[in-house]
């Protein structure tokens, strides 16, 4: 699994190496070969997130993270290379959120970041089946992780 940061400074080194294990995690259960698997991460500002989140999703705030998938699900991905997409994550509104569910800034990272991953791998909370088969997946990334609530 390759990922592309940018402004990866903004986060420790494990951070990086656990993200790096979560992506490959999600892209395996989900019957892909990492080794064909790309993604994009940026870690931005507030305002940056709200820009991007006005623009494209039409909703005027800040939020936590933002993904933006090449594919609707697994089924459209080509057998070479995947490029899964890009995952903006704003690390103020990820540290506040921690503080605010008293966990670890870590914690949150890493679980905006599965979110994000699952997004890209067609996973959505739209419905209340959808939503929980997402968290399902996610809780499972995460105990993987050796992450708990």
């Amino acid at each position: 699994m390759k990922i592309y940061f940018a402004e990866e400074e903004q986060v420790s080194a494990e951070i990086i190496a656990t993200m790096e294990k979560a992506a490959t995690r999600c892209v395996t259960e989900e019957g892909l070969d990492e080794s064909v698997c790309e993604v994009s991460v940026s870690f931005v500002s507030a305002d940056e997130i709200h820009a991007l989140n006005k623009e494209y999703r039409d909703v005027d705030k800040v939020t936590d993270v933002l993904s933006f998938p090449q594919y609707e699900s697994v089924e459209d991905m080509p057998d070479e290379l995947i490029e899964l997409g890009d995952v903006v994550i704003c690390r103020d509104q990820a540290m506040a959120q921690a503080e605010e569910f008293g966990h670890p800034f870590e914690r949150e990272i890493i679980y905006l970041f599965v979110h994000s991953i699952l997004h890209l791998l067609g996973y959505d909370h739209m419905t209340d089946e959808d939503k929980k088969e997402m968290r399902a997946r996610e809780e499972e990334v995460m105990e993987y992780l050796g992450i708990g609530r």
